[in-house]
This record gives structure tokens, sequence and C-alpha cells, in this order.
């Protein structure tokens, strides 16, 4: 699924993150359906895991900049986030690089990318426009 201008927060920084987000999650779904090496969804996976943690961190720096009254719900779904992707590397690398891993984390990281964005980080925009 490609990031779309209506998943756009508003905030330039956050929406140019969200759509390298979606262009390698894209890569990493493309790599599983069609079946390339191991090492290289391993390193799509080992990609995706440091930029989200990165990109939370620009985010919830960000947040704090503008005294973001919901950052705390913003934060724990973030670690909730990080817990559930590194869970998704241990599976793929005990599995000994089983495609169907990465195939069945596909909904995971489509509902994250999807209603994350479209419900808690759009308020992050709304409440950054009221503050001009």
């Amino acid at each position: 699924m490609p990031w779309t201008p209506n998943l756009s927060v508003g905030v330039g920084q956050i929406d140019d993150q969200h759509k390298l987000w979606f262009e390698k999650a894209e890569m990493l779904f493309q790599a599983g359906r069609e079946h390339r090496t191991k090492e290289y969804i391993g390193e799509l996976l080992e990609f995706l895991d440091a930029y989200t943690k990165q990109h939370f961190r620009d985010e919830e720096t960000y947040m704090l900049s503008i005294r973001y009254p919901e950052y705390d719900a913003q934060k724990q779904a973030h670690q909730l986030f990080i817990s559930q992707l590194s869970k998704l590397r241990s599976d793929y690398t005990a599995s000994g690089g089983n495609l169907s891993v990465i195939l069945g984390a596909n909904q995971m990281v489509l509902d994250w990318l999807t209603k994350h964005i479209s419900t808690m980080d759009k308020k992050i925009g709304v409440f950054a426009q009221t503050l001009k």
C-alpha cells in the first residue's frame, strides 16, 4: 500500500519520514512475495527497525517542542509498535528466514501505518495548526 496524500499529517518532516517508511515497507512486502533472498529481507527488517526508532524519536521531539497534549499516548503506542517489530525480527530469525513470517506480518505493519497515522498522527498536525 503506497503512501497517499490523505495520510498527510501536515508536518513536513513527519510526512517525509512516513513516505519513506511506506516505501521501505512496500519493498519488504515485495521481496517476500518474490521470494528474494533471506539476507535482503533481513536487511530490510533491520532498516525498518532502526528507521522506525529514529522516526519515533524525531516525532516525539517535535511533539514535546509544541507541547502536544497527547504525547504520552503517542509514546506508549510507539513503544508497543517497536516491541511488535522486534518480535517480528526475532520470529523471522528464529524461523530460519521463513518468508511466511514476513507475509503474515503484512497486516500488522499495514494496520500500524494506516490506522496510527490516520488517527493518532493526524492529531499532531491539527494541534500544530492551532499554534499558528
